[in-house]
């Protein structure tokens, strides 16, 4: 039975994080908690399998020793990073590295990623992107600290999906829970981080402005993210994003309501219950979903149905990470 994984979530301390991804079920250290890694294959937090034959292993493991579950997709790691943040307090103000700057510098993949937004308090926004039409004002802006001069706000709400390409500026900021996916990456260069003193050390964190300078598109340009949808039946079926807006993933926002039936078009299939509960069928064997469950349908599933009453992210590696 090697259709579906079950994953066991892998909790981050952050310094901005909080107590309030509880809310999944989750029984989290008495800790700030940033980030929960719900689906994920890196080195700095991979998931156990909980069920089936390969209950115990890794998924970090599976990829590289049963590579036939995935399609025989190529590369050193599972492309893709599911994670649910919570950010209690803003993050730092960032920007991530494209493949090839971050395999020279970091040894790591690139990261472009997208956010869902589960649920933003009244007047909530995000840092996206910059207001700076060359490199020279945007350094000159960053080294005078003119924050406010510099970086663009959007104001975001529930259900508001965000299209985070490698080089754009961002960062969640407070009252913001979203989900993220991406490519699986941990390499962040901090623009800022509002002078906070870590803990651990009793220092202010590590900025990183010359990568950021090197990496950082300028100008800034959004990217629109194309949504579509379709009913079928009482569910709503919505592709977030795909190619050829994005190479590395497409994203899914499936609101299930009755019973709805899917077929393998991809490798495998990413799949995250943010409310509700309700059923997947794979063959003869139903899982009991539930909100705050992850899970990966292998290659081995070549149809499935999902039913119940759901609210579900769901991704699959876009052509790019094959």
């Amino acid at each position: 039975m090697n259709e579906v994984l079950l994953l066991k979530p892998v909790f981050h301390e952050k310094i901005w994080g909080g107590q309030k991804l509880a809310q999944f079920g989750y029984k989290l250290p008495a800790t700030d908690i940033g980030e929960c890694w719900a689906i994920s294959g890196h080195p700095h937090g991979t998931n156990t399998i909980e069920n089936g034959d390969y209950a115990g292993q890794t998924l970090a493991q599976l990829w590289q020793d049963h590579r036939e579950l995935f399609d025989n997709m190529p590369g050193d790691r599972f492309p893709l990073l599911t994670k649910i943040l919570d950010a209690e307090a803003s993050l730092s103000v960032q920007v991530h590295p494209g493949d090839a700057y971050a395999k020279e510098h970091a040894h790591d993949l690139g990261k472009t990623e997208c956010w869902y937004i589960i649920d933003a308090d009244p007047g909530a926004y995000l840092i996206y992107g910059h207001h700076a039409k060359t490199k020279a004002e945007f350094e000159d802006l960053v080294h005078a600290g003119q924050w406010d001069k510099l970086l663009r706000k959007q104001p975001v709400k529930t259900g508001d999906f965000v299209y985070v390409p490698s080089g754009t500026v961002h960062a969640l900021n407070k009252g913001i829970m979203a989900l993220e996916t991406q490519q699986s990456s941990d390499t962040t260069y901090r623009l800022y981080d509002y002078d906070r003193i870590d803990k651990t050390t009793g220092e202010k964190r590590e900025l990183h402005l010359k990568d950021a300078f090197n990496v950082t598109q300028i100008p800034f340009e959004p990217v629109a993210a194309n949504t579509t949808s379709k009913t079928v039946g009482a569910s709503t079926l919505t592709t977030l994003v795909s190619a050829p807006v994005s190479k590395y993933f497409n994203v899914y926002r499936w609101v299930i309501k009755d019973e709805v039936a899917f077929k393998k078009a991809f490798p495998c299939t990413l799949i995250s219950v943010l409310h509700g509960q309700g059923k997947l069928q794979v063959g003869s064997t139903t899982y009991e979903l539930k909100r705050g469950d992850h899970l990966l349908l292998t290659a081995k599933a070549s149809a499935w149905t999902l039913s119940g009453d759901m609210d579900i992210i769901a991704s699959v590696p876009g052509k790019q990470a094959q």
